[in-house]
This record gives structure tokens, C-alpha cells and sequence, in this order.
């Protein structure tokens, strides 16, 4: 465990004393945030409005324009989580690639230490980092939050999230560790991250919508595990601000949204529940290490 204990705290201060990687994680962050809250935030809040009209009645218009506003926050404060969980584990998970490229993780395979206990050092320093840079980014969105004037999570919601936040930094740390040992430079691994982080975003219906993308599409999303660490993240984020946007309309305008922004998720009519999207993500984290030790020891036998 010592063993453990040191590679996970050499990894961590590696990428932490490298001002310009976690300035520009912090950045991007706020870059991506500010973008999607300007223009994707303002087309989804006009659609918000527009469809709340249309149910006819009396409708305050200035409440439901910042409602709305509020609501489409929230659901890309859930979109920028599950964002950084990919991001900032493969950033971290980078130092093993650079251990490889420059003959440092051959020389750890030559100590007394395991390999497994070499993995798990970089395995959890991923994790622990991701889960750090997440809270920030919730922090950082909560503070938003306050000074536009909308309400903040509870206590209880941002527990909630913070274990939403951790499992799904685990898998990804896991997956990235998969990702790592295929990978031989820093250069590879750098167009492997830009490739990631594109995608990350459509897989997880954050910049564009689920109703927005082709029924086979969205399908095949919902195989995947992004769509489904951003809907819990989005159910927790979303649930107050839904409320107060969708008062007093049809219990079925509240549906139609969640359904359409990935709030839920439908596997035909049947709307997949919390519980089997947690199982679902811990099942990928499962695949992703076995995958790993298979790999590994395969490695470790050609190597002798």
C-alpha cells in the first residue's frame, strides 16, 4: 500500500506543479462554460419560452424567460461535469505515457513493486484528480449561479452529485488507463485527448440536444456510457429549476423536456432508472480494468 500511496502522490504533484497544464484545464473549462451559457444557453432558452407559450394560458413572460434561463444553466453546469470527468483524468493519466516515452515506467517494472500497485498509482491519481477539478468546477458554477440571481443547490444535491462525481471519474480514469497502454508519446496522446474532447460532447448530447440528433444516433448514445453519466448529473442539477419552469403546465411538457434535453433517458418506452445507469457505468469501469490486466499480462509475459 505504501508503494501505492507514493506513486499516486508523485502523479498528483506532477500535474499539479505543472502550472500551464491545470491553468489551461481551469481555462478551457470556463472558455467551454462561457460559450455554451452565451449562445447554445440562448438559442435553449428561447425554445424553453417559445414551447411554454404554446400551451396557451397566461403566462408571465419575464419569469418564465429566467426560469428558463436558470433551467438551461443548470444543464450545462451537468454537461461541463461530465465534460471535465473525461478531460482532466486523461490529462493526469498523460504522465504515464510520458513515464513510457521517456523510459520511466520501464524502469518502475524493474523494482520490487507490482505491476498492479504501478496501475492503481496511476489509475487513482486520475481519479483523485478529476474528482478535484469537478468539485471546482461546481463550485465555480454555483458562484455563477449566485450572482445571476437564481437559487443554489442543497446540501443534500450537492452529496448527490459529488457521488455522481466520483464514480464517474473512476470510470473514466479506468478507461484511460485502457486508452494509456496503447499509447507510446506525448504527441499521440495529446491528438488522442483533442479527439476525446471533441466527441465527448456530442456523445453526451451536450452541444447539441437529443432531440436535435437522428433517432439512430441517439440510439446508439444511449449504448454508450457519456449519455449516461450526464443524465443523472442533469437529473440532479435540472430537478429544482424544472419545477419552477414547467408550474402549473401539464405534467407531459415536463417529460417531453426531460426526454428531449437527456435529462431522461428512454430505452424504447421504458425510462431507464438511476440505479441501472449506475450499474451500467460501474460495468464499463469493470471491462475497461479487466481489459487492462488481460493487456498487461500479456506484455508481461512477451516481456520475459
Amino acid at each position: 500500500m505504501r508503494e501505492i500511496y507514493y506513486l499516486i502522490k508523485r502523479n498528483i504533484l506532477l500535474y499539479i506543479r505543472d502550472y500551464v497544464s491545470v491553468f489551461f484545464s481551469v481555462l478551457s473549462m470556463l472558455i467551454v462554460l462561457t460559450l455554451m451559457v452565451i449562445f447554445l444557453g440562448n438559442m435553449n432558452s428561447e425554445n424553453v419560452v417559445n414551447a411554454l407559450a404554446q400551451y396557451g394560458g397566461v403566462r408571465d413572460t419575464a419569469a418564465d424567460e429566467k426560469n428558463a434561463a436558470y433551467l438551461i444553466q443548470m444543464w450545462t453546469l451537468a454537461g461541463i461535469l461530465i465534460v471535465n470527468t473525461v478531460t482532466i483524468t486523461m490529462t493526469v493519466m498523460g504522465t504515464m505515457v510520458r513515464d513510457e516515452e521517456k523510459n520511466r515506467l520501464a524502469s518502475f517494472y524493474m523494482t520490487p513493486v507490482k505491476r498492479i500497485s504501478i496501475a492503481l498509482g496511476y489509475i487513482i491519481s486520475s481519479w483523485i484528480a478529476g474528482i478535484g477539478m469537478c468539485v471546482l468546477t461546481l463550485i465555480l458554477g454555483e458562484i455563477y449561479m449566485a450572482l445571476c440571481g437564481h437559487p443554489l443547490l442543497t446540501a443534500a444535491e450537492c452529496l448527490k452529485l459529488l457521488g455522481m462525481i466520483v464514480l464517474n471519474t473512476f470510470v473514466y480514469a479506468s478507461i484511460a488507463y485502457l486508452m494509456a497502454i496503447f499509447i507510446h508519446s506525448e504527441g499521440a496522446w495529446s491528438s488522442v485527448m483533442t479527439i476525446v474532447g471533441t466527441l465527448v460532447g456530442f456523445v453526451g448530447a451536450i452541444y447539441l440536444p437529443m432531440s436535435m440528433l437522428p433517432e439512430g444516433v441517439g440510439r446508439v448514445l444511449k449504448c454508450l456510457h457519456v449519455l449516461h453519466g450526464a443524465a443523472m448529473m442533469r437529473m440532479v442539477c435540472t430537478r429544482n429549476a424544472i419545477d419552477q419552469t414547467f408550474a402549473g403546465m401539464p405534467e407531459t411538457a415536463e417529460d417531453i423536456f426531460r426526454e428531449q434535453m437527456g435529462v431522461s433517458i428512454f430505452m424504447g418506452d421504458r425510462e431507464i432508472s438511476l440505479n441501472y445507469q449506475i450499474i451500467f457505468l460501474v460495468i464499463y469501469a469493470i471491462i475497461a480494468i479487466m481489459m487492462s490486466a488481460w493487456i498487461s499480462k500479456g506484455r508481461k509475459l512477451r516481456d520475459r
